[in-house]
């Protein structure tokens, strides 16, 4: 395994598994009681289960967490929060939508992680090529469960 590039490249994934596991849970919060709720809350358990995972994919390879991108992250994350959704007070449906476009983008970061470790798990025996294969499926399933709730979400907001 190429040591000078695989921890910025596992660091920016864990970075950015960090604030979609924030994100899923304010969305699965705000969305508890809605037709969403479920799904949401769902999706924030295997999100979370993915960063672990990543975590401890990290500690087999000896790659250090960099704390300053995890946190940066969390800011980031909650920054978002404060942008404008037509709505000054109260959930807007326009919300829901984004987030889940974000989750998404997430969601298909994941899955290009799971197979860019798949692809060099040849090398390194540190790596389990069931799990990534694993892993890998869940975030087709999870890209195809959230764009079906994502297209209904834009045409609540939108139509």
């Amino acid at each position: 395994m190429n040591q000078r590039y695989l921890p910025t490249y596992l660091n920016d994934h864990l970075a950015a598994a960090v604030a979609m596991s924030n994100l899923a849970g304010r969305a699965a919060s705000s969305n508890a009681g809605t037709g969403y709720g479920d799904f949401l809350e769902e999706l924030h358990h295997e999100i979370a289960e993915d960063r672990a995972t990543l975590e401890r994919i990290m500690e087999r390879l000896d790659v250090r967490k960099d704390l300053v991108k995890t946190t940066a992250a969390q800011v980031a994350e909650r920054l978002g929060r404060l942008k404008p959704n037509a709505h000054l007070t109260t959930y807007s449906p326009l919300s829901r939508l984004e987030e889940l476009e974000f989750l998404e983008l997430g969601v298909n970061g994941n899955l290009a992680l799971w197979r860019s470790l798949r692809r060099v798990a040849s090398t390194d025996d540190r790596l389990d090529l069931g799990e990534l294969n694993t892993l890998a499926e869940r975030a087709e399933r999870q890209r195809h469960a959230i764009e079906t709730q994502r297209l209904r979400a834009a045409e609540e907001a939108l139509a």
